[in-house]
């Protein structure tokens, strides 16, 4: 059983009592309601992503959008996403998972129907982007929840089957689902508007079966809710205490998740932000493009691949997703979260620069299924890790700030890749996402300690002390995503827009005569032309905070004991 800070007179506490009656529960019929009911919203969410690069030449095909219009739906949905995975960590931390999580399934659903009606590209960006924040508030709630509920001795295991799931499975489902629409339908412009209206309706049927599910009893326990997570443990068919439970600070915590993550645990959430870039990276940067790339004369073949044919090769690689889940259900919690992914980080990278060097049909085929197969058990195995890694009270944010980082920088790899792939040739593109493999590799080992088969509290406890952000925190925390969104501003304009990020290097920093001709030319032409205003206020930010003298106004300022 996993133990408890014991508070005055050496009496468990509320939410020690809680941890460990989860940690060694009996699988029960609300368990499985509730894998069951994560796994359905999980899977119509992934299903969304994971069909935009099939369904990219749909949309190229039918006219509506050109190609540098379809990164940018592309890029709009992750940037979507990236707000709706930090966000959601912030609310849910705070005000409870279950509520979060019905919001973000049901924006979701709507904007997706309306995205597959809009009759322009404008409008379909914008729900893209709206949507994506729905998206993103799903995937790290997913695990935080069915983690919380999840016995310790199976959980990398019930993590994993969620995983397949909604993950995974979803993976050859929604290219196949493409494939038949593609064949049925009359017009390019239905199949990628009628596979959104089947996604968007589909989220919005769970979204109602899950107004049963019950809140976390873990985030009730350190919220001041103490009853009601034993109402819930009771639901599960746990009995409950038999001597009255103590209170602490950490019962109900007024702790800012942010700060929390931030002052206590800032090497795990850099890591998981390297590991999330390198994972979203290739499993959607990469094969966004791929099925495109394998159709494109001269690359993968002299004539090009028919848009069928390769959308069979990406299904058939796609197949490697659930085989990758299957393996994690074993591999998890008998040999450990960080050696399964460090192991499978490594060898992604090693099978990227095998698939490039594919000869024939058949190679690609195989080499394709294996690096598949590396990369999900490698990027899957690490996001379990995250969402284990941080307190409760600061769970979803640390995962949040981790995944969304993961995201953003997807936006950035997404139109990279296609530059990288006309100016430098395919070879370099496989290298350079090899590379960052290897470096996710390394990431993992800062993540904290192995989680197989420990109690979350032992992993990362609920914080006694209070941690504020203050002033200073939000300020620099203001800064840094300025400075990051004017990286992003900079590396689309110059990479996505112009296609040519030669000599920019001073453009991100100020706008010299030949910066001012370009951005000049590009407004000109409609476009959204660069300039580095937030890059120095977000620097002006921070830089100010250092001229703040008050103590009190820092993020790491801990008060004494509330209890």
């Amino acid at each position: 059983m996993a133990t408890a800070a014991p508070a005055v007179g050496g009496t468990q506490t509320i939410e020690g009592f809680v941890n460990a009656a989860l940690d060694d529960a009996k699988i029960s019929p609300l368990h499985r309601r509730v894998i069951a009911l994560i796994a359905a919203g999980y899977f119509f969410d992934v299903i969304d992503f994971t069909v935009l690069g099939s369904l990219i030449p749909y949309i190229l095909k039918s006219g509506f959008a050109t190609p540098a219009q379809a990164a940018a739906i592309g890029s709009a949905t992750i940037f979507g996403l990236f707000i709706g995975t930090i966000g959601q960590g912030e609310f849910s931390d705070r005000f409870g998972r279950r509520f979060i999580y019905q919001f973000n399934l049901l924006l979701f659903g709507v904007f997706t129907i309306l995205g597959a009606l809009a009759p322009s590209v404008t409008l379909l960006v914008a729900c893209r982007f709206i949507a994506g924040i729905g998206l993103g508030a799903e995937q790290p709630l997913c695990f935080a929840y069915a983690g919380e509920y999840s016995p310790k001795r199976i959980r990398g295991r019930i993590l994993a089957i969620i995983h397949f799931i909604g993950g995974a499975c979803v993976w050859p489902i929604g290219t196949a689902l493409v494939l038949l629409l593609g064949s049925t339908l009359a017009s390019p412009d239905q199949v990628w508007r009628g596979l959104w209206l089947i996604v968007g309706i589909g989220a919005l049927i769970v979204w109602v079966f899950r107004f049963t599910l019950p809140e976390s009893p873990r985030y009730l326990a350190t919220h001041g809710k103490g009853q009601q997570a034993l109402d819930v443990l009771g639901r599960l068919g746990i009995v409950g205490p038999k001597e009255p439970l103590s209170t602490d600070a950490a019962s109900d915590t007024k702790s800012d998740p942010f700060a929390v993550v931030f002052s206590r645990y800032p090497t795990r959430v850099v890591a998981g932000m390297i590991c999330f870039t390198a994972f979203f990276g290739i499993a959607l940067g990469l094969t966004a493009w791929l099925p495109n790339m394998m159709a494109t004369p001269g690359v993968f073949s002299k004539e090009g691949f028919t848009i069928t044919k390769s959308l069979t090769y990406t299904l058939g690689m796609n197949f490697a997703v659930p085989c990758a889940s299957i393996f994690m259900m074993y591999s998890l919690d008998k040999f450990g979260r960080k050696i399964t992914s460090i192991c499978t980080f490594v060898a992604a990278g090693l099978m990227a620069i095998v698939f490039v060097k594919s000869g024939t049909g058949t190679a690609l085929l195989i080499a394709g299924f294996i690096m598949v197969f590396f990369v999900q058990v490698a990027g899957n195995s690490m996001q379990i890790f995250a969402s284990e890694v941080f307190p409760t009270n600061a769970r979803a944010s640390g995962f949040g700030w981790a995944a969304g980082v993961g995201r953003l920088a997807t936006a950035l790899i997404l139109p990279t890749i296609l530059w990288v792939q006309n100016g430098f040739g395919l070879t370099t593109v496989f290298v350079s996402l090899a590379v960052l493999l290897f470096i996710a590799a390394v990431s993992v080992t800062q993540m904290g300690p192995e989680a197989r088969q420990k109690s979350l509290d032992d992993i990362a406890p609920p914080t006694g002390e209070f941690v504020e952000a203050g002033n200073v925190f939000w300020l620099r925390l203001a800064g840094a995503l300025l400075i990051g969104l004017s990286f992003f501003w900079w590396a689309y304009f110059y990479i996505n827009v112009l296609h040519n990020p030669e000599n920019s290097l001073l453009c991100l920093l100020y706008t010299t005569a030949p910066c001012a001709i370009t951005a000049g030319a590009a407004e000109l032409a409609g476009q959204w032309a660069y300039h580095p205003y937030l890059l120095w206020i977000g620097a002006a930010l921070i830089v100010g905070t250092f001229f703040l003298t008050k103590p009190a106004n820092s993020s790491s300022q801990k008060r004494s004991n509330m209890s």
